[in-house]
């Protein structure tokens, strides 16, 4: 999007991360915004802000698993789950489907799946495996699934594959904005 927040853009009249919010905010206990610029812009959203402690070598931003890396040391509850900004129309009952499959398989992370592939950028994660996920980036992974696999995790199969359709280009917030 030509580097402009995607969380902030508009969809309908309302930035994307309010849709998030939203969908999410009876999902869950505690609601936390991961954000490394625009901080300010975020905080109006009354939830705390957290900001990656890890960089790059060079400075950069070391991507989605540094923000999760963040939220697991930043909660106070067992269990976090992840959902990024740019899909406003996220399952209403994400967060049970992907507890309820947690707890029967007894996982550590329960992750979406969509038409048989997975959705790894929305997790359900015990915080107990903050140390797993640090060791996984300090040796410079950086795949959203990839810092799962040895661990014990069950995919959970949705159905509706607009419900994880994300904004990536001024086009795909038309298309949004015209239906849904």
């Amino acid at each position: 999007m030509g580097g402009v927040q995607k969380g902030l853009q508009l969809l309908r009249g309302r930035p994307l991360i309010e849709w998030v919010i939203e969908r999410l905010r009876g999902q869950v206990d505690e609601l936390m915004i991961s954000a490394n610029v625009e901080v300010e812009a975020y905080r109006r959203y009354g939830v705390p802000v957290i900001q990656d402690a890890l960089k790059e070598a060079d400075g950069s931003l070391a991507g989605p698993l540094a923000g999760l890396q963040a939220g697991l040391m930043a909660c106070s509850n067992p269990l976090v789950v992840t959902a990024p900004c740019d899909v406003p129309f996220l399952p209403a009952d994400l967060v049970q489907r992907l507890y309820r499959e947690m707890s029967r398989a007894r996982a550590d992370v329960a992750f979406p799946e969509v038409d048989g592939r997975a959705q790894p950028v929305f997790v359900l994660v015990r915080r107990e495996v903050l140390p797993q996920l640090t060791h996984y980036l300090s040796q410079s992974g950086r795949r959203a699934d990839g810092w799962y696999e040895p661990l014990r995790s069950v995919p959970v199969p949705f159905d509706d594959p607009a419900a994880f359709a994300n904004v990536n280009t001024r086009d795909d917030l038309g298309v949004l904005d015209g239906g849904a």
